[in-house]
């Protein structure tokens, strides 16, 4: 297992998703020529180019490693987490990932990226034989502007309804006004209480841009607020333009009658995610995860992989 995680975090770090790329230069063709924004985003896409040839990070920040573990019931928990911890520790060595885990209260760095509660692993059991683990790095910028609201908001005039939604999600992003290394990503999270609206909203990050909301309601509010908060003009960085956003996804936990929290997990365009199922220790990469295949249909996994 150490090695197929060593190797994950590698690609992870290194590669951006084919679907965030494509996205990326189909909105750099929609700047305007010459305009900061443009300039941008062909720096972003010249550094993901270098990233991958040379087996760099993308950016310096490689940020918080999360991970999401599906195992059999036959395979210790505590041995996945053993052989994560050695690959966080290796990849850290490499220089896939910098040290990055500070104690908050001694503010010394670990120099490895493990400490109390990191890597952040979230573990869940099934049937299969398999094991399947998908990671996802989120930077320090882009984790600074994410935010939670509680509705009904009164200053946004937001109530307990998809209106309310609506007006806090774009609130979020104006807010940001680039900060988080724009274009962003929006993992939306509607209810739950405040700790697991939050991990449903950086689970939507997991998912591909170009997937589909099961939800009907939920995908026309995805799509709703993609094209009006590209409308603030914002920009790339923040230097104004038409590419402020490059995707919306929204998922939705039961709460309580008393709570109503609408979390915003802000993702920079560097959204690195990745995974990979070990099977009888043969590992295959994909950066299709498993929490990403129910959105999408099998002819749209395997064309995918064909980036991996």
């Amino acid at each position: 297992m150490y090695t197929h995680f060593l190797e994950l975090i590698r690609k992870t770090s290194t590669q951006l998703p084919v679907d965030v790329l494509a996205s990326i230069k189909r909105s750099r063709n929609t700047e305007l020529a010459k305009s900061p924004a443009r300039a941008a985003l062909d720096d972003v896409l010249a550094n993901c180019q270098l990233a991958n040839e040379t087996s760099r990070p993308i950016c310096q920040d490689t940020g918080t490693n999360i991970w999401y573990v599906h195992s059999p019931a036959n395979v210790s928990e505590a041995s996945i987490h053993k052989a994560i911890l050695a690959a966080t520790r290796k990849a850290t060595k490499l220089t896939y990932l910098r040290p990055n885990s500070v104690d908050p209260i001694t503010g010394k760095n670990s120099g490895d990226n493990t400490g109390a509660g990191a890597p952040v692993i979230h573990f869940k059991q099934w049937s299969r034989k398999s094991i399947a683990a998908d990671l996802l790095l989120k930077g320090g910028g882009c984790e600074n502007v994410s935010i939670q609201y509680a509705l009904p908001h009164t200053a946004l005039s937001a109530g307990r309804d998809l209106d309310g939604i609506y007006k806090v999600v774009v609130d979020a992003v104006f807010q940001a006004q680039g900060r988080g290394c724009g274009p962003g990503i929006l993992g939306v999270g509607i209810g739950g209480d405040r700790a697991s609206g939050m991990i449903e909203a950086k689970e939507q990050l997991f998912r591909l841009l170009n997937d589909k909301n099961p939800d009907p309601t939920l995908a026309k509010l995805e799509r709703k607020l993609l094209a009006d908060c590209n409308k603030l003009e914002i920009g790339p960085m923040g230097f104004g333009g038409r590419t402020t956003a490059l995707g919306v996804k929204i998922g939705v936990r039961h709460r309580l009658p008393a709570s109503f929290f609408v979390s915003v997990a802000y993702m920079c365009w560097a959204c690195r995610r990745g995974g990979v199922v070990i099977s009888n220790d043969k590992a295959s990469f994909s950066q299709v995860t498993q929490k990403a295949r129910k959105y999408i249909l099998p002819t749209r996994i395997k064309a995918q992989k064909k980036g991996r």
